[in-house]
């Protein structure tokens, strides 16, 4: 294919949400197939361990990928298989990956380091919630109140992973995108499509949004991603949601906030209780066995009977940000969505510099370019310089983001240091809100 695109680059910077330290917490008990911890392949599939790749090949799927596929992003991402171009010094493909597609690529220029079946439409689970969320989430203020009415729950999926929200009792936007985000409840998502004027509504705004972003694989039908005949998304498209969410700040800080505290039923005297949850993403939060891992930042996870595990992840070292999607592994090993995950992303912090692209993450139509010469643009350096500025400005409540390391340190996650997070020069530059105490 022809050389990848290397626009001129400008930066989005600012900090990281406050971290709770909390790492451990017990699995919402509503999750029947939904985010749930451990589970990996379809019921029904029962994983095989000899099914487990060899160096740099993922599985043979009984279901293989069609022969062709879409060509967004550079034509070697429409063949089946791995897709790979490694220079000289660039270390293999990690071992042992089983999930039917998969891809890595380089957040701040959009560069494709390597993938498995991109473009494959499969179930997506709730990782279709980043593009509910990047679709949803500007149009309503965080501090606007809600209160849940019986109609607003109607449609769920049986089986729904839910916060739980109570009906008749009101809630905040920002409760509701937490509930979103860390227990990635179905509820939450129905009673926000209610306040968006419904699902059918969300879902056409859905759709609309994923054109937009030039996400032509996937195809809605239900805004949290629960399992509906036609429902389809691919690791190429669910990259570019996550890309395209995290331009803003407060999809920054949901996805990377550990846990948080939601207000609960009515108690004494019509006071309400507080509930801690925990995000689910086990990248984030870690549970035994499983480590967090360091540099993550957030997107999402899901889980569904016809999904299997999904997994959209981005972490930052050494100032380069990485993407990583993996769809549905097929393996024995436990939280295999996870771990699939960190190999790729530790595979291509080390083979980054070293690798030929073999497609690049497109930008959304309505990013036209601006007809700038490229001169006109700010340098990757002066970039930096003014995300450093915005870095360093007074924090405050709510205040969130990515472009930052999340290292491991006294048992908890902890914010080392902000960074930066570029983007390919024809995306817009949203405004760096500084934050008030």
């Amino acid at each position: 294919m022809s050389a990848v695109k290397k626009p001129a680059k400008i930066a989005l910077a600012v900090a990281v949400a406050a971290l709770l330290p909390a790492l451990t917490a017990a699995p919402a008990s509503a999750v029947a197939n939904d985010d749930k911890p451990g589970t990996q392949g379809q019921p029904g599939k029962p994983a095989d361990p000899g099914k487990a790749g060899k160096a740099g090949k993922s599985r043979k799927d009984p279901d293989p990928p069609p022969a062709a596929m879409s060509k967004v992003g550079g034509a070697q991402l429409g063949q089946p298989g791995t897709q790979v171009k490694l220079g000289a010094g660039a270390p293999v493909l990690p071992m042992d990956l089983t999930g039917r597609s998969w891809i890595v690529a380089d957040a701040e220029n959009g560069q494709v380091l390597a993938s498995h079946n991109a473009h494959w439409r499969l179930p997506p689970a709730s990782t279709l919630k980043m593009l509910f969320a990047d679709t949803v989430l500007p149009k309503f203020p965080k501090t606007d109140v809600h209160t849940v009415i019986p109609a607003d729950l109607e449609g769920m999926g049986e089986g729904s992973s839910i916060v739980p929200l109570h009906q008749n009792l009101p809630y905040t936007v920002h409760d509701l995108w937490l509930g979103v985000f860390l227990r990635s409840g179905n509820d939450a998502v129905h009673v926000l499509s209610a306040m968006n004027g419904g699902v059918p509504k969300t879902v056409q705004d859905m759709q609309a949004h994923a054109d937009d972003l030039q996400a032509l694989d996937t195809h809605v039908v239900s805004p949290d991603g629960y399992d509906a005949p036609g429902q389809v998304s691919s690791a190429y498209d669910l990259t570019l949601f996550a890309r395209s969410g995290l331009q803003k700040k407060d999809f920054r800080e949901y996805c990377s906030t550990a846990s948080a505290k939601i207000p609960g039923p009515e108690g004494k005297n019509n006071e309400r209780d507080y509930f801690e949850i925990q995000n689910t993403n086990r990248l984030l939060t870690g549970e035994p066995g499983l480590s967090p891992y360091k540099g993550i930042a957030g997107v999402k996870n899901g889980n569904t009977t016809n999904a299997g595990a999904t997994f959209t992840g981005v972490a930052e070292r050494d100032g380069r940000v990485l993407l990583v999607t993996v769809m549905n592994p097929d393996s024995s090993e436990g939280q295999a969505v996870y771990k699939e995950a960190a190999r790729l992303l530790d595979w291509g912090f080390a083979a980054a510099g070293k690798v030929t692209p073999v497609g690049e993450l497109v930008p959304p139509k309505s990013a036209a370019p601006s007809g700038a010469p490229l001169g006109s643009q700010p340098s990757a350096d002066g970039a930096r310089d003014t995300a450093k500025a915005a870095v360093t400005a007074k924090k405050g409540p709510g205040s969130g983001g990515i472009g930052t390391a999340l290292a491991i340190a006294g048992g908890a996650l902890v914010v080392v240091a902000a960074g930066v997070f570029l983007l390919n020069r024809r995306w817009p530059l949203p405004e760096l809100v500084r934050r008030k105490r």
